[in-house]
């Protein structure tokens, strides 16, 4: 096992240490402090030294830190699908991707309110640079997905990862979250990237990959959120794209974003389990031969459940009616809930360069077009 090393997240074993040595640092207060507001400081401490485990951190500490958020920063989480699972089993929830942190902590609050297992959750190295960033991570049951290597490192490293990941859901029982594509959607179009399919075959262990991911049982999951607190963040590179230009990340720009979707308003927040791929993998197997056409209609049958089940709220009707100046949608929210999105608009873009205007609102329009390709979805 010690070749997994370099993407691990920590061994209970190793929790406590871990915890000691951050104990002090500026960043465990400000999170401390966050999610015991008014607790004396020394009274977190002593209970972070005597926590040795990765499941009594989550429990005990994040979970208080994302109750937190979500009183502060939404008007609340609804969740469905979940009763479909089974305690004591591990899958492997393949999500769209809107924020950074939350996506995955979230579920994992909703995995523990359910008595469900919990995910190990995959990030990307990039995202962890600086130090406590990255003890966190480890701490939080993260393992690295590593960004920026040469072709031939990048096919040693996803084999590492598939095999990482195979092991946890196969011989750990631990269940797994990683997105259905590499970073956020930008533009609110959720679709499934053949090359994660690839990465996540790359661990099977049969002559037949459809055979693999019935055992690893996959889940797929959507997560929407009403307002998108990094919305006006990701316009530059949309804008970049426009303009068929290479975008740059600014210094610390993966900061920026990680701590705006944490602590940017939210509004309602609603996470859909879908029920495990089954038949769908018989039905797979049974049509095509050829793997490559196989991981294409794998990939269109995650999409199918993640865009039927996305939950829409009145933003993304406003900025489907705002895009394509219609009133299609105006039963499905009011007038105040539009004026209060036009202000947001206003303040977060500039409306007179079309490329932005419109760039915000397909972000939120996209949602309702996807769905429409689904019978009486809306």
């Amino acid at each position: 096992m010690q070749r997994f090393d370099a993407i691990r997240p920590f061994y209970d074993s190793e929790i406590n240490e871990a915890l000691v040595k951050v104990i002090d640092h500026p960043m465990m207060k400000a999170l401390m402090n966050f999610a015991f507001p008014g607790v004396d400081d020394e009274h977190w401490k002593e209970q972070l030294t005597k926590t040795h485990s990765t499941r009594d951190f989550q429990c005990n500490f994040i979970y208080q830190a994302l109750m937190q958020v979500l009183q502060k920063t939404s008007d609340g989480m609804s969740t469905s699908g979940f009763d479909t699972l089974e305690p004591n089993t591990s899958y492997l929830f393949i999500s769209n991707h809107r924020d950074i942190i939350l996506d995955t902590s979230l579920l994992n609050a909703c995995l523990f309110d359910n008595g469900l297992v919990m995910t190990a959750s995959a990030i990307g190295d990039n995202l962890v640079q600086k130090e406590f960033l990255y003890t966190l991570s480890k701490l939080n049951r993260n393992f690295l997905v590593q960004r920026g290597l040469s072709p031939r490192e990048m096919l040693q490293s996803s084999k590492l990862l598939a095999e990482y990941i195979g092991s946890l859901l196969q011989r750990e029982n631990r269940s797994v979250w990683i997105a259905q594509r590499e970073g956020r959607t930008k533009d609110g179009n959720d679709a499934t990237h053949q090359g994660v399919l690839k990465m996540l075959g790359m661990g099977s262990d049969e002559p037949n990959l459809m055979d693999y991911f019935k055992k690893v049982k996959i889940v797929p999951v959507s997560i929407s959120y009403e307002y998108d607190p990094t919305d006006a963040l990701k316009i530059p590179q949309l804008m970049a794209e426009a303009n068929k230009e290479v975008y740059i990340k600014e210094k610390n720009e993966d900061f920026n974003t990680l701590m705006s979707g944490i602590m940017g308003q939210k509004k309602h927040i609603h996470i859909h389990v879908g029920k495990v791929l089954n038949e769908e993998l018989d039905g797979i197997k049974a049509e095509f031969d050829n793997t490559n056409k196989q991981i294409q209609a794998l990939a269109q049958v995650i999409d199918d459940s993640i865009l039927q089940s996305y939950k829409l709220w009145p933003t993304n009707y406003i900025a489907y009616d705002l895009l394509h100046k219609t009133q299609t949608y105006k039963d499905f929210y009011t007038e105040n809930e539009k004026c209060l999105f036009e202000r947001r608009l206003e303040m977060r873009i500039d409306e007179g360069n079309p490329i932005q205007r419109d760039g915000f609102l397909a972000m939120y329009a996209n949602p309702v077009a996807n769905k429409l390709k689904y019978e009486n979805a809306i």
